[in-house]
């Protein structure tokens, strides 16, 4: 007799948002997802799309992170009993060993806390932070330069398959 056993479903990631100038400004050192507080209208508006994460950063203050800058603008048909601020600091969720771990790469030389991107894990919001080093301006231009050196050679390929 066969048995029907469903296989764990795989989580989904869809992305919400993404932080692309944090990649050009920063070397990323390490990754790590953290859950957000968030209040009611900021998921009705994250599900339609209204969030700006590029002039985001990560701080640290007594012991917990806090997201500043990450722009989540209200909807129009929004409750009208609360009013919304779409620039309000919001909490990050992190297991407290990861964020002493981070206390202590912060307070070297040269490193921050960077948000990547946002995206919704198992229909909750995560953000996923960075502790990034900064890059000098050679280092910008060769980014540049690898960015233009690949476009140019799918434009070859491309030509060439025509």
């Amino acid at each position: 007799m066969a048995t029907n056993k469903k296989s764990p479903a795989a989580p989904t990631f869809a992305k919400i948002a993404e932080n692309k100038k944090a990649a050009f400004d920063y070397f990323f050192e390490e990754r790590y997802e953290a859950g957000m507080v968030l209040e009611g209208w900021e998921v009705k508006a994250i599900r339609e799309g209204k969030v700006q994460l590029t002039d985001g950063y990560v701080v640290i203050r007594n012991g917990e992170l806090f997201i500043i800058g990450c722009l989540i603008n209200p909807l129009k048909t929004a409750s009208t009993h609360i009013n919304p601020e779409a620039a309000r600091t919001r909490k990050l969720l992190l297991n407290k060993e990861e964020i002493k771990r981070l206390i202590g790469k912060i307070e070297q030389k040269g490193y921050t806390l960077v948000p990547i991107n946002l995206h919704w894990k198992s229909g909750k919001v995560k953000c996923d932070i960075a502790l990034a080093k900064g890059k000098a301006e050679h280092d910008k231009r060769n980014t540049i330069k690898d960015r233009e050196g690949k476009r140019e050679v799918e434009r070859v390929m491309k030509s060439r398959h025509r």
